[in-house]
């Protein structure tokens, strides 16, 4: 049973009403993008981003390290030694970031200034997406070849404990500080779980979508689901139904809440593409994709000034056997201003 959570009760229609914007925030979601000059950073492959509001700074898993850009300045640090980074998060009242180690399954904890580590994390198989705990004191990490979530105190800096689920864990949100939601690409489907008890709280299918990847939550616990078939699930967490199929472009690995301008942003790779999923007075509807760039499939939004910053590289040819390496001098972040 789902944990109780009041505004998750409400009925499919109540979760809907909420769609109808005032036509000011309509006009506002329909806002379009301005390109920005790029950020000349260095090679390499690279996964998550995540924004700093707390210092203002851009944060990007980065291979065998963490990017930290000032889009100010735009000077660039790279801090760490990581066995592929996945995600990376910061700390909330620290200066503090914590980044997921794919190939020694750890969590790193570095300092922001120095750059140093801090602690190293024991956790379980293939460490990847990570999300915080409503009060900012775990960790929950999701390990995809596992099928487990490792649970984190950032506390004491210890593992303290796993929730079995199925392989293929992708990106997890908080529907409320007691109920997380987590994409299973292998299965086409939302894992749901009770943080009270820490144990498995039942599944959300998905049908019409494969390989979910990238979620975000929105309005009224409707989350968005980014489909590796070009199309994204609209889905009703309290009621573990799909609302909604909507088209969006090829290749995404994130979904962004933009909450100021009431829409979902979905950065697309294969596509070198942003869809733009307005929820507004007209229901959930697709607006025009803006062009980004080769393989921009994560993104960072700053809520601040609803700046949004997209990782992008041409990447080599893969030779089989070989892992993918990036086109020479061809790594930049993309930076994209509402208008």
């Amino acid at each position: 049973m789902l944990p109780p959570f009041r505004s998750l009760l409400a009925s499919t229609s109540a979760l809907l009403s909420v769609l109808a914007a005032p036509a000011a925030m309509a006009a506002s979601a329909a806002a379009a993008f301005t390109q920005m000059p790029a950020i000349q950073v260095p090679d390499d492959l690279w996964d998550f981003a995540q924004w700093d509001g707390e210092h203002h700074r851009l944060l990007v898993a980065h291979g065998k390290d963490v990017l930290v850009v000032d889009p100010a300045t735009r000077a660039v640090r790279s801090i760490g030694q990581i066995q592929y980074a996945h995600a990376v998060l910061p700390l909330p009242g620290h200066d503090r970031i914590l980044v997921t180690s794919k190939f020694d399954d750890s969590v790193r904890i570095l300092d922001g200034s120095s750059g140093a580590e801090v602690n190293r994390i024991a956790v379980a198989k293939d460490p990847d997406a990570t999300v915080l705990s409503a009060d900012g004191h775990k960790a929950y990490v999701m390990a995809a070849k596992a099928g487990t979530i490792s649970v984190v105190d950032l506390d004491s800096m210890v593992e303290t404990g796993r929730i079995p689920l199925k392989t293929g864990l992708e990106v997890a949100v908080l529907a409320s500080p007691t109920l997380l939601a987590v994409n299973t690409e292998d299965f086409n489907e939302i894992e749901l779980v009770d943080l009270a008890t820490n144990k498995p709280a039942g599944t959300i299918p998905l049908p019409g979508c494969e390989g979910p990847t990238g979620l975000a939550i929105g309005p009224n616990g409707l989350a968005l689901s980014a489909c590796a078939n070009g199309k994204a699930a609209l889905v009703d967490i309290a009621h573990r139904k799909v609302v909604r199929m909507l088209p969006i472009g090829m290749g995404p690995d994130t979904v962004i809440w933009d909450a100021a301008h009431h829409r979902f942003l979905v950065p697309c790779g294969e596509s070198g593409s942003l869809s733009i999923i307005a929820m507004d007075k007209a229901g959930p509807h697709v607006l025009p994709a803006v062009a980004t760039g080769p393989n921009a499939r994560t993104a960072a939004l700053d809520p601040a000034t609803g700046r949004l910053y997209l990782p992008s590289a041409r990447l080599n040819p893969v030779i089989k056997g070989q892992p993918k390496t990036v086109v020479s001098g061809n790594f930049r972040i993309l930076a994209l201003s509402p208008r």
